[in-house]
């Protein structure tokens, strides 16, 4: 018999539609991860220095708050936070480990989903909820002789902790979020570090530092104070969004901040002028750190801005022939982030493959579901990152419309439904036309957008997203009602 529902990932979006369906009462269900443990990106990545960007009374899902020992949650707190969830409710017999889905076929006449693992054995689902993320495949970049140093590398999403780093020359290829937290860490003990930049972030002074025990003792006692902090940090983050998605005029606040970051932090005009970003601020991720540019005008550290013309055995060689050597390589260069659900393999109705309907640029109504792929229902799809609020408020938002969709499936007696396209092509038409007036689009090259067209940001502020999916509305689809059995003779 197939499930009523498999959800593929046991991250923050597949943990939390457990619970939802769980609460519902809907209880045939289970949830497969490719890993060996749940937490998603947070179990991926475990890179010296790592926490969240986001403030942790905002990095939790509404229903259940933490006792978090500081503003901006580590990476331990962040997985023991979601063992907890699992424990509570009972979660641990549902959840598959080592079971990744290497390819989901719609079977029509069935109206199921056929789930072929990656050991090669199937299995089969009314509907599918994909919570695989958008920053779980590493990206290595294509330079000449990567493959030929002679010594360890590795990508920061893959820390190698067997190799230690005092004492070695470290050259560090790449300056986004996860660069920004490592580097520091790594400067103190390795030997030397060469940061390898080819366009500078914008970093901004993160305000953490560990709760003291009265405000901790406070928010046990007066939950309201706690709800009250959260919608603070949430305010401020709309704040922020205002300025990428409506006028970069509105980020006078941040730039100011970031200026005044940068001044006070680094002395030399010289290595300063090279921190200097060329783009809107917002146009690539906003990061950050308070220990970022102390790290870089620390003398046992160089930033380089000479394009890598390629890497040899002893180091890395950059334009004009310019040699540095590194006893230990680390790749902070990103994620596939725009090969939306990569390497899966999905077809729908008629055989049509989600990567071929996919070869402009992914899209989905809401970032959920795809016209042509009935009963399939994505957590963090297209258009729902975000780049100044958290991806928790969004996820319980695309959680209750996808609840929403499955109840439906039962009390309306169907079969499956399908989002409607000319309703997915309205929404489509109507987030192009919205990001064009936002940084994303402004000209610097980052990892929002494919061909230019912004394919992972929701080009709004996030309260208009739980506002516009607060219901599941299901004259937006089409639907199959479920066909009853022929009577047999013996009834007829």
């Amino acid at each position: 018999m197939p499930y009523r529902v498999v959800i593929i990932g046991a991250g923050f979006g597949g943990i939390g539609m457990a619970i939802a369906l769980q609460q519902a009462g809907l209880e045939d269900f289970v949830v497969l991860d490719r890993a060996d443990d749940l937490g998603g990106t947070w179990r991926d990545n475990s890179y010296p220095g790592l926490t969240c960007d986001i403030p942790s009374q905002l990095y939790s899902f509404s229903f259940r708050p933490w006792r978090w020992s500081r503003r901006f949650p580590a990476r331990d707190e962040i997985l023991a936070y979601l063992h907890a969830l699992v424990a509570e409710h009972g979660l641990g017999p549902r959840l598959r480990f080592g079971h990744g889905v290497a390819a989901a076929e719609f079977d029509e006449r069935h109206a199921v989903w056929d789930l072929t693992l990656d050991d090669g054995t199937t299995l089969q689902a009314a509907a599918v909820i994909c919570a695989v993320g958008q920053l779980g495949r590493p990206v290595l970049p294509d330079i000449p002789g990567r493959g030929e140093f002679a010594g360890p590398s590795w990508h920061s999403a893959r820390w190698n902790h067997q190799v230690d780093l005092a004492g070695r020359r470290v050259a560090v290829v790449g300056t986004g979020a996860s660069a920004i937290q490592f580097v520091p860490e790594i400067a103190k003990i390795a030997a030397h570090v060469d940061v390898y930049q080819r366009t500078p972030p914008y970093v901004l002074p993160k305000a953490d530092r560990p709760y003291r025990d009265a405000e901790l003792a406070m928010f046990d006692r007066l939950p309201a104070v706690r709800k009250a902090d959260r919608l603070r940090i949430f305010l401020y983050g709309e704040l922020l969004t205002s300025g990428l998605v409506l006028s970069p005029k509105l980020l006078a606040g941040p730039m100011a901040l970031w200026r005044r970051q940068l001044r006070t932090q680094i002395a030399d005009p010289e290595l300063r002028a090279r921190c200097v970003p060329d783009y809107v601020m917002g146009c690539k991720r906003v990061v950050f750190s308070n220990d970022w540019y102390p790290a870089l005008a620390r003398p046992d550290v160089g930033l380089v801005t000479d394009r890598i013309e390629r890497i040899v055995p002893e180091g890395v060689v950059t334009a004009g022939g310019t040699a540095r050597p590194a006893d230990v390589i680390i790749y902070g260069t990103g994620f596939q982030a725009t090969q939306f659900l990569t390497p899966m393999q999905v077809s729908g109705r008629g055989g049509t493959r989600l990567h071929e309907a996919w070869q402009d640029g992914a899209q989905a109504y809401f970032g959920i579901t795809v016209s042509g792929f009935p009963n399939f229902f994505m957590l963090y799809g297209p258009n729902t990152n975000l780049g100044g609020n958290s991806i928790i408020y969004m996820l319980e938002g695309q959680i209750g419309y996808v609840l929403g969709a499955i109840q439906a499936l039962s009390e309306q007696r169907l079969a499956w439904l399908d989002v409607r396209p000319d309703v997915q092509d309205t929404f489509h038409a109507w987030v192009q036309s919205a990001s064009r007036k936002s940084v994303w689009e402004s000209g610097c090259h980052n990892w929002y957008t494919t061909a230019g067209r912004n394919t992972n940001n929701w080009p709004d502020h996030t309260f208009l997203y739980r506002y516009r999916v607060r219901r599941f509305d299901l004259a937006a689809y089409r639907v199959m009602p479920v066909h009853p059995a022929p009577a047999s003779p013996a009834t007829a």
